[in-house]
Order: structure tokens, then C-alpha cells, then sequence
């Protein structure tokens, strides 16, 4: 792409909020370029500069980039080789009021490249989790990344914060999307985490270094977290939950969606069952189900869990029949079991010495009683 394009596109993202779809709208009608010259030149009938046009002749994207460079900061725009194409996807909600439009461009921070995200989970959930939930997002990105899938999320408190860590446990690849510009931290606690994140992998943001987070920052990254991954898992969410945003988002673009259950007595979990109960998302328990969901057809099967077999298991219905006649602890003669079991005496006898032999019963001068393998 040329440098024009990436000047405008980085003036345009200033003046507007991230996911403008209008502003996205006029960019794929007249190309960047040709709508910031038109913006800039605006004037109104009297022959003065609109609010618009002179809020962008005090804007200097040649400044913002050489900044960004200085600080080890790449600003990609669809075109370039490392453009995330999947985030393309967002075009189709262009037509929502809910800032739904693709991103103009993209900073990074960090050594990892974008355009190979294509597979990748988003885990996302409450910044106020329990031991619970943070434990779980632990383990979903633990096998995640054991399975050479990246895992992203917003690097906040709670279930993000655990997800991030759960996979660099394992030394795995993990994507930080953040509301504010990629050289701040927010929340300032996590400065360490990002700052491991810049050196090993990548933390990403629509809006330029410097920017601060706002409420509708947050919800319009949300979109791009969904819009990245393959699918997005959401562990613990209250009903009021901005992870159930990112549900939203993942559920719009035709992304997988997964929740994971927690205790029914938890308010944490509140958001997350209803997303279940209304069917909008697939219930998991562990990573090798979510890689069941998001994986390609027939990889990664899981096996359903099944308790472990027993030597009752191994006869048929009749010999079961006979079985469950013959007492436990005292003897019984045979024509006692074939009462109880309501068969000829002939039947009972041949099926008595099938189960001695299966090491089922046992025998004595008294009569007929279970072995201790069938009493297990």
C-alpha cells in the first residue's frame, strides 16, 4: 500500500471513533485518500473550513507514524502482506449502529505476525472471576496452545488476564487487543504482562499510541477479539457482562461460540448459562472440546467419558437375569435362584456354570453366591 493511503487512513482513525461504519462506508466507496482530501477541503457555503475539515489540518499522521516506529510499532492497513483478512468480515456489519465496521487499520506491537491468526481462539470473560473460572481459562489455553492454536484476548483483569498466562506457561502464542493505544497499559498493573506480551508475541489495538481507553473503546475492541479468532469461549460472565458483547460479535460474523457451565449458584456464571440455555452457544468443559468445535472436520474428536466397565457389563440380558438372583453374602441352592429369577431349573443351572467360569459366583456344599468381582 502506498505511504498516501496509510497517512490518510491513520488521520481518519483520529477523527473518528473506532468501527465508524460510515466512515468504513465511504472508505471502501471512495478509497481513503480520496475522502480525506475531500474532508479536509471541506468548506461551507461562506467559503469557511468546516469543524470537520479543520480538525483534520490539525491532525499530522506523518508524526503519529514516525512516533510509532521509534517505539518498535507497526500500523498495517488491509493490503499489507500481514493484514488479518478474517477482520474483513466486519464489512457485513457495517450496517449496525453499534460501531460495526472493519478497522481502517491496525497498530501492533511485537515480534508475531497478524496474518497468522487463522488459528486462533478468543477466551474472554469476567474481570471479577472466581478461582473457578480463572483456573478453567488456565486449562483452555494450556491445551490451546499445546495444540498450536493461538489464544487471544483484552488483557484485563479476571478471566483475560488467566487466559494470557495460561498459555505463556506453556511458552505458547497469545494476542493481546486492547482499547487504548499499544504503548499503554491499562489497566496499569498489567504493564508487565504486556510489555512480555510486545517482546514474545503481540498486543494489537485499533486506535493510534497514545489513546487512551473509553467505555465505547472497549466495546468496539470486543468486535475485533470476536472478528480474529476462529471462534471465542466465554468463561464466567455475569448477565451484564462485556464478554457477552464479544459473544455477540463472535455470534454476527458466524464465528463459533462456546461457554463454559460454573455453579448455578454463582452470579458469575449467570451470563454464560443463558448464552447455553438459549442454544447461541455450545457448552465446553475442557480445551480438547473446544478444539472439537473450532478444528477442522474430524480432528481433534473428542471421546465422550464413560465410567469404567465392569465384568457385569461384559453379559447378556439373561446371564444378567441369573445374576441378579444369586445372593451376595449366604448361599442359596439352585432351585431358589430359579425362583427368584422367575427360569426352569435346566436354564439355571447351565447359566450358574457360565458366570463360575466368568468368575462371577462362587460354590459351595450351602449353595450359590456372588464372587467378589460382581459385588463391585
Amino acid at each position: 500500500m502506498s505511504d498516501s493511503e496509510r497517512l490518510a487512513r491513520i488521520a481518519l482513525s483520529r477523527l473518528t471513533e473506532p468501527g465508524d461504519h460510515r466512515v468504513a462506508n465511504l472508505v471502501a466507496e471512495l478509497g481513503a485518500v480520496r475522502l480525506f482530501g475531500l474532508l479536509r477541503d471541506e468548506r461551507d457555503p461562506g467559503g469557511l473550513l468546516t469543524e470537520v475539515a479543520t480538525r483534520l489540518r490539525g491532525i499530522d499522521p506523518g508524526a503519529d507514524l514516525e512516533r510509532a516506529e521509534r517505539l518498535g510499532i507497526r500500523y498495517l492497513i488491509p493490503g499489507d502482506p500481514e493484514w488479518p483478512t478474517q477482520v474483513d468480515d466486519l464489512i457485513h456489519c457495517a450496517n449496525l449502529e453499534d460501531r460495526g465496521g472493519p478497522p481502517l487499520g491496525l497498530w501492533v506491537r511485537g515480534p508475531g505476525r497478524l496474518d497468522r491468526l487463522d488459528q486462533s481462539v478468543a477466551v474472554v470473560g469476567s474481570r471479577h472471576a472466581t478461582t473457578y473460572g480463572a483456573e478453567v481459562a488456565r486449562g483452555l489455553a494450556d491445551t490451546l496452545v499445546r495444540a498450536d492454536w493461538s489464544v487471544v484476548s483484552g488483557a484485563a483483569y479476571g478471566i483475560d488476564q488467566a487466559a494470557h498466562r495460561g498459555a505463556l506457561s506453556v511458552e505458547g502464542a497469545t494476542v493481546a487487543v486492547l482499547a487504548c493505544g499499544v504503548d499503554r497499559a491499562y489497566p496499569t498493573a498489567h504493564r508487565p504482562l504486556l510489555d512480555h506480551l510486545a517482546q514474545t508475541s503481540l498486543v494489537v489495538a485499533e486506535v493510534p499510541p497514545g489513546c487512551a481507553p473509553t467505555r465505547g473503546r472497549f466495546l468496539s475492541r470486543n468486535r475485533l477479539i470476536a472478528a480474529l479468532t476462529r471462534g471465542t469461549v466465554v468463561v464466567e460472565a455475569a448477565v451484564r457482562s462485556g464478554a457477552l458483547n464479544t459473544a455477540t460479535w463472535a455470534t454476527r460474523l458466524n464465528r463459533h461460540l462456546m461457554g463454559v457451565p460454573g455453579p448455578v449458584t454463582n452470579a458469575q456464571s449467570q451470563g454464560t448459562h443463558q448464552l447455553v440455555r438459549s442454544g447461541a452457544a455450545t457448552l465446553v468443559t475442557q480445551g480438547s472440546e473446544v478444539l472439537e468445535v473450532v478444528g477442522d472436520i474430524g480432528t481433534h474428536l473428542v471421546i465422550p467419558p464413560r465410567a469404567p466397565s465392569t465384568p457385569r457389563d461384559r453379559i447378556g440380558q439373561r446371564l444378567q437375569r441369573v445374576l441378579d438372583a444369586v445372593p451376595v453374602a449366604q448361599p442359596a441352592p439352585v432351585d431358589s435362584i430359579a425362583t427368584t429369577a422367575g427360569l426352569g431349573l435346566v436354564e439355571i443351572r447351565s447359566s450358574l456354570s457360565r458366570l463360575l467360569t466368568l468368575g462371577l459366583v462362587e460354590t459351595s456344599p450351602a449353595g450359590w453366591r456372588l464372587a467378589p468381582a460382581a459385588r463391585e
